[in-house]
């Protein structure tokens, strides 16, 4: 069930919106296939009528199923949003649907959500990727002459003869 939002019931006090949206309510598509929205997200917002708009203002929260883009272990992502959430115009060009007074704040939530997604999501800073990585290797490598001892692939295509 969207979040929904009678302008009628902001023309007299704000109103304190608590709760949660399913996943299946949000519907975020992430088109990306280290980041998945499985979880719930959590609302504490407050809606006040501003003249020819509503003001949304609170806090989200939402946990996000990742995969570390370095060594593809799967990993929590807490995203916490605070601050001013929405403005919905209820006048002009870019006025808000209103269905039976009602505005719905789902869209503008799941694009706060999206615009903060890890573009790279990663486990730990420190993460250094699948084991046997030979960049890593080479990285880990004391001396001179380990460096040289680990093969790249350009040397070994170095050695074929057409």
């Amino acid at each position: 069930m969207p979040l929904l939002v009678n302008i009628w019931h902001l023309e007299t006090h704000s109103l304190d919106l608590k709760g949660e949206l399913t996943a299946a309510d949000l519907d975020i598509e992430t088109h990306d296939e280290m980041i998945r929205v499985l979880r719930p997200l959590k609302y504490d917002l407050v809606a006040e009528k501003l003249p020819g708009s509503i003001l949304v203002q609170g806090t989200l929260r939402i946990t996000l199923d990742c995969r570390c883009v370095r060594c593809l272990e799967p990993f929590e992502y807490k995203l916490e949003l605070h601050g001013p959430v929405c403005h919905l115009e209820l006048q002009g060009e870019d006025k808000t649907v209103l269905v039976n007074d009602c505005a719905d704040l789902t869209p503008s939530l799941r694009e706060d959500i999206l615009l903060e997604f890890p573009r790279q999501p990663v486990c730990k800073p420190e993460c250094r990727g699948l084991p046997g990585n030979r960049v890593d290797n080479a990285k880990n490598a004391g001396t001179a002459g380990e460096a040289e001892a680990v093969s790249s692939a350009w040397s070994e295509l170095s050695k074929l003869r057409f």
